[in-house]
């Protein structure tokens, strides 16, 4: 990776600007939240649970989950939606992969940050997926990720996820 993707201090995040879900996502995400929820793997997605920023109560929904050389990551193609101010509030929440569930705690990178990461980590990422990058630009409406990164990182956000301590991990109620 070219450049140093590092924890960013607070305030230093994306700009949040429009959000717009496709259609075909929003009628397939509660169809694969059901089947993954019932452990059917499904390509490099996971489910992020977290707190709602405003009621607290736990909210859940599939993501695409990066991992290279050991870091995972979790992107929004769609810009601000609720998960990612979720997210962005709580700090951490719960991936599920299959049968397993993990507490983690989320940096949000900032936009330079971004940047290298759209270019140097996930354009690579999706290139190598046999039709990533029609699934990517065209399906998910992301081709900006992939065709400007710069511009792109100003308004889709991306969280570095870490294990939470092992504290956290044995209480889960506060997640």
């Amino acid at each position: 990776m070219a450049a140093q993707i590092q924890s960013i201090p607070p305030g230093g995040a994306a700009v949040p600007g429009p959000s717009h879900v496709p259609f075909v996502v929003t009628l397939l995400n509660p169809i694969v939240h059901r089947l993954m929820g019932a452990g059917v793997p499904f390509g490099p997605n996971a489910l992020l649970s977290v707190r709602g920023r405003k009621t607290g109560q736990l909210r859940t929904t599939p993501v695409a989950m990066v991992e290279v050389g050991g870091r995972r990551w979790v992107q929004s193609p769609f810009g601000d939606v609720n998960w990612v101010q979720n997210l962005r509030a709580a700090g951490e929440g719960i991936l599920t992969m299959g049968r397993r569930r993990e507490p983690v705690t989320a940096i949000e990178l900032t936009p330079a940050q971004t940047a290298a990461f759209f270019q140097d980590v996930l354009g690579p990422y999706i290139r190598r997926i046999p039709l990533g990058t029609v699934l990517f630009g065209s399906l998910l409406g992301a081709r900006d990720i992939l065709k400007d990164p710069v511009g792109a990182a100003q308004h889709h956000p991306v969280f570095e996820l870490h294990p939470a301590s092992r504290v956290e991990a044995t209480d889960t109620s506060t997640v």
